[in-house]
């Protein structure tokens, strides 16, 4: 394990510290800046408590909390590029976070979050989701400008993680050791039922080194995401997303891509039920061509909720339009955005570009802490003049060398065990079985495996 970064020694010695008042643990979010530890004002000093409300006035309006995560994980791969003979290859990953969060009455605060993400092992070194020795995830400034009425209002400037949806098209990518993050404004309305945020971002260079991360200096995303809450109905998400790229790379070529998202979700749970569909579509200009792409995801499920082991049996089922002709100057390709990404949950060969997938999978909930499930994805290509991307978007292998569509098979098993709000682990297993397009264009192709292991603490 690396230790050469003092912060990293910071942090651990808090976690060590936090061991024995996790039974006083708030709930922790996907993301961290959402916690709300204003209720701990009145409540008893204990060092778990003054970490997350650190009084700096006398009236306790102003104060600050304080928190972070340490996260190790092992994973091997076997055959990873389905080439025969390929071997082992393994990667040693570690996450650490410290963020300090600034309350200055009820209006004002501001959020700062380091984040060290560390890779050791693999033969070809880290990938650019693997490793970002240190950065500032997150700095910004949040003024409320609505605040004791149902409606809100809030406006959000600097740098910061942001996460919509499913994320499908904007994550901020927990799954990698290295999550994504963005610079620019945010405004943020709120009603009961119905929520509305507008941006402008930049997204920066990520490389591997200290604060070395570039700035783009130009808008990057931008748009409007929208949530209405109909009671007993379910939920619907609208939303508009734009992005530039400078150089975007897809079968049809490398160029400057001006890209539109328009597209809507449905989502419900409940009652044993599980609804999630979304439609989206996009329009724009790749160099001087047009863009004309789509993709269309539907998820059903049922949970037995009186039945020992709780299972849950979901079929999901996507289609991703691809290119239909290679070097006609327009594109179908759908571009992914800023989605998911990880090493877990499918191949990390595969993206959501040019691509049909059939996904049957059951969850099982032996105890309250206890989740194990079972996946198969079977992984077409939509359109037989495009290739295969990766799960990032970008461009992996073309597929002009093949007519067929089938690119394989993803078998996975995973469980994970929650010990308590603070700390997790979680373990499993991939085997992915080439299908004749892999076939086609690795001449001496096999099956790939991969496995990991991981534990988190979060405090």
């Amino acid at each position: 394990m690396r230790t050469d970064y003092p912060h990293l020694a910071f942090v651990v010695a808090i976690c060590f510290c936090l061991s024995t008042t996790v039974a006083f643990a708030q709930g922790i979010k996907l993301m961290r800046y959402d916690e709300d530890y204003s209720k701990l004002k009145d409540s008893a000093r204990n060092p778990y408590n003054t970490l997350k409300f650190l009084p700096l006035s006398v009236d306790k309006k102003v104060y600050l909390s304080f928190g972070g995560e340490i996260r190790e994980e092992y994973g091997g791969k076997i055959n990873e590029d389905w080439i025969k003979d390929q071997g082992f290859n393994y990667s040693f990953l570690q996450r650490y976070s410290l963020y300090a969060d600034l309350n200055v009455g009820e209006r004002l605060r501001i959020f700062a979050q380091l984040n060290s993400a560390l890779e050791n092992g693999s033969k070809y070194g880290p990938s650019p989701v693997d490793e970002d020795q240190l950065v500032v995830q997150n700095l910004f400034a949040e003024y409320r400008i609505l605040k004791d009425s149902p409606n809100k209002l809030a406006l959000r400037l600097g740098r910061q993680e942001i996460n919509y949806g499913s994320g499908r098209l904007i994550s901020v990518r927990e799954g990698t050791t290295v999550r994504q993050y963005f610079t620019g404004a945010k405004l943020m309305y709120a009603t009961p039922r119905f929520s509305l945020d507008a941006f402008v971002l930049a997204a920066d260079e990520v490389n591997f080194g200290v604060f070395d991360n570039r700035p783009s200096h130009q808008a990057n995303l931008w748009g409007a995401y929208s949530n209405l809450n109909i009671q007993q109905g379910g939920n619907f998400d609208f939303y508009y997303l734009g992005i530039r790229r400078d150089n975007a790379e897809f079968e049809e070529g490398a160029e400057k891509e001006i890209r539109h998202t328009v597209a809507t979700r449905y989502w419900k749970s409940g009652g044993g039920f599980i609804y999630n569909v979304e439609a989206a579509y996009q329009f724009g200009k790749f160099g001087s061509g047009n863009i004309d792409a789509w993709t269309m995801a539907i998820e059903l499920g049922y949970t037995f909720e009186e039945t020992k082991l709780k299972p849950s049996v979901n079929l999901r089922n996507d289609y991703i339009s691809g290119d239909q002709k290679a070097g006609d100057g327009k594109l179908q390709t759908f571009n992914p955005l800023y989605p998911k990404g990880g090493y877990f949950g499918f191949n990390p060969l595969i993206g959501p570009s040019n691509l049909i997938d059939l996904h049957p999978y059951l969850t099982l909930s032996p105890t309250d802490k206890l989740s194990i499930q079972a996946d198969v994805v079977f992984n077409w290509r939509y359109s037989t003049n495009d290739g295969i991307y990766r799960p990032s978007g970008n461009f992996n292998t073309a597929g002009s060398l093949s007519n067929h569509r089938f690119i394989g098979t993803t078998y996975l098993l995973s469980a994970d065990y929650k010990f308590n709000n603070n700390l997790s682990f979680s373990c499993g297993g991939q085997y992915f079985r080439v299908g004749d397009f892999i076939k086609d264009i690795v001449p001496r192709w096999d099956n790939s495996k991969f496995f990991n292991a991981q534990v988190s603490y979060k405090f």
